[in-house]
C-alpha cells in the first residue's frame, strides 16, 4: 500500500448554479452587481392567502439545455434538475468534458477516486406534490384528501421509483450516474448551512488523501406550500406583500425576515496534484474550514454568538490566519465577508456580535454583504452559491452590495457594502475571503477561500 502525503491542498477548478437570478455563475453575477432582485409573486401553488404570497423562483430547466441525453432524468424533482445543470457547468469549467456532448469527456480521471458530497434538501415536496396531481382523492378546490381513494390509488398506481425520489440523497445518486462519478459518497441535511458543510467535508476528504476530486455543494427548494407556511410559522419570511422587490433587508433596522428562494450551486474541488497533473486552472483555494453546534434551542441562535465565533475562529486557525493578521495595505487579512444575513432580527445582530468577537476592533475594517438581499434564501443551496460569490470576488476584485440597505440598525454598525458594489482593486483586490453559514438546529459553518497563489502558500 502506497502511503499518503498527510495533508494535501485543495483548490477549486469549476463552479456552477442554478438561482432565481440566472441559470449560469456569469448572469447571477452580473445580477448581483447590477442590483436585481429575483423575487416575485408565488407561481408554483396558490398563495394567495398566505401572509407571505411571494418567493424568489428559480426558472424552469430543460435538461437537454445541459445533458445530451436526459432521458434518464425525467420525472426527477426540482432540486435534482438544479442540482444536475449546476454539476454540469462546473464540471465543463474544470475541463472534464461537456456532459451534452460526451464525446468531449477526457480519461482524465479515475472514477473510483471521484467522490461527491451534498447538501441537498428534501424530496417530500416534490413527492407530496406528485400525490396531489396524479393520484385520486385529492380535491382541489376544498384542498382536502380523500384518504380512502387515495389510499387505493396509491396502492395501485404509485411508481416504486416514485417513492424512491422523495429520498434527499437521490440528488447525490443522479449527479453521480450524470458524471460517473464512483468515490465516496454522502449528503447532509443540516437546514440553511447544510452545502457549506459539504463543500468543507468533502476539502476534508480531499486533504487526507481518500479521493482525488470532489463535487461538492447543495440543491433545494421549499417553495411550496408546506414549505412556505413551515418558515411562516417561524416567523422567519418578510410579509412585506406592499413592496416585493425591495422585501429583502438584511441589517436594516426596518427588516422583517428573508424571501424564500431555490437553486443550486456546484464546486469542482480537486487536490492541487491532481489539478496540476492534468492541466486545470485553479479559480481559488479552500483553505480553511470551521464546524460547530450552538447547543441552544432548535429555532434560534445563542444570543452571545458563541456557536458562530467557534465556527470562524476555526476556520481562520485552520487557514492560518488570526484575527488581528493583516496585508502589505494594513488591511485585515480577510479582504472580505459573505455574511449569512438573512434579514431577520435576531440573525443579523447576533452574526454582527459574533463577527465583533472574532475580530474586536478591527471588524469594521472588513467590508461584508449579504447577497440574500437580492437572491433570496435558498436554504440547503445558500452556503455553496455564497461560496461561488465568493470566488468571483477573488477574481474580480468586486464586492457584491447588501441590497435594501437604506435604515441601518444602529445595533449592526459594521461595513456592509450599502446598495452598490464596491471596487477594492485599487487597494490590491481580494485574496482571501469568509463564508459564513448558520442553520435552525444550531448548525454554523465556515470557508476561508483564498487566491490561489501557486506553491507560495
Amino acid at each position: 500500500m502506497t502511503q499518503r502525503p498527510a495533508r494535501h491542498r485543495v483548490v477549486i477548478t469549476g463552479i456552477g448554479c442554478v438561482t432565481p437570478l440566472g441559470t449560469d455563475v456569469a448572469t447571477m453575477w452580473q445580477s448581483l452587481l447590477d442590483g436585481r432582485t429575483g423575487f416575485g409573486p408565488v407561481t408554483r401553488f396558490d398563495a394567495a392567502t398566505f401572509s407571505t404570497n411571494f418567493a424568489a423562483q428559480a426558472p424552469d430547466l430543460d435538461l437537454a439545455d445541459w445533458y445530451a441525453d436526459p432521458s434518464p432524468f425525467v420525472g426527477v424533482g426540482r432540486n435534482t434538475k438544479f442540482a444536475l445543470a449546476s454539476a454540469a457547468q462546473a464540471w465543463k469549467q474544470a475541463g472534464l468534458g461537456d456532459p451534452k456532448q460526451p464525446s468531449s469527456s477526457q480519461s482524465q480521471v479515475d472514477p473510483s477516486r471521484v467522490g461527491i458530497y451534498l447538501g441537498s434538501g428534501e424530496g417530500v415536496l416534490d413527492f407530496e406534490n406528485y400525490v396531489r396531481t396524479n393520484l385520486a382523492g385529492w380535491d382541489a378546490e376544498k384542498r382536502t384528501v380523500d384518504a380512502a381513494k387515495w389510499a387505493k390509488a396509491a396502492y395501485e398506481n404509485m411508481s416504486a421509483v416514485r417513492e424512491l425520489e422523495q429520498e434527499s440523497n437521490m440528488t447525490l445518486s443522479h449527479v453521480a450516474q450524470a458524471l460517473g462519478a464512483c468515490g465516496p459518497a454522502y449528503n447532509c441535511l443540516t437546514a440553511c448551512t447544510a452545502s457549506t458543510q459539504a463543500i468543507g467535508e468533502a476539502t476534508e476528504i480531499l486533504r487526507r488523501g481518500d479521493a482525488d476530486l470532489m463535487i461538492a455543494g447543495g440543491a433545494h427548494t421549499m417553495i411550496h406550500p408546506l414549505g412556505v407556511t413551515g418558515f411562516i410559522r417561524l416567523t422567519a419570511l418578510s410579509s412585506r406583500r406592499d413592496d416585493i422587490p425591495n422585501a429583502s433587508r438584511p441589517f436594516s433596522i426596518d427588516r422583517d425576515g428573508f424571501v424564500m428562494g431555490e437553486g443550486a450551486g456546484m464546486l469542482v474541488l480537486e487536490t492541487l496534484e491532481h489539478a496540476q497533473k492534468r492541466g486545470a486552472t485553479p479559480l481559488a483555494e479552500i483553505t480553511g474550514f470551521g464546524s460547530s453546534a450552538d447547543a441552544f434551542r432548535i429555532t434560534d441562535i445563542q444570543p452571545d454568538g458563541q456557536g458562530a465565533r467557534y465556527s470562524m475562529l476555526e476556520a481562520l486557525d485552520e487557514a492560518g490566519i488570526g484575527p488581528d493578521d493583516e496585508d502589505d495595505n494594513g488591511r485585515p487579512l480577510i479582504h472580505y465577508i459573505s455574511a449569512h444575513g438573512t434579514g431577520t432580527r435576531e440573525n443579523d445582530s447576533i452574526e454582527t456580535r459574533a463577527i465583533k468577537n472574532v475580530f474586536g476592533d478591527r471588524a469594521g475594517q472588513i467590508p461584508m454583504s449579504s447577497v440574500k438581499s437580492m437572491l433570496g434564501h435558498l436554504i440547503a443551496a445558500a452556503g455553496a452559491v455564497e461560496a461561488i460569490v465568493c470566488v468571483q470576488c477573488i477574481h474580480t476584485g468586486i464586492l457584491p452590495p447588501t441590497k435594501n440597505l437604506n435604515k441601518p440598525d444602529p445595533v449592526c454598525d459594521l461595513d456592509y457594502v450599502p446598495n452598490e458594489p464596491r471596487d477594492v482593486n485599487s487597494i490590491g483586490g481580494v485574496r482571501t475571503a469568509l463564508s459564513n453559514s448558520f442553520g435552525f438546529g444550531g448548525q454554523n459553518n465556515t470557508l476561508v477561500i483564498s487566491r490561489f497563489e501557486g506553491e507560495s502558500r
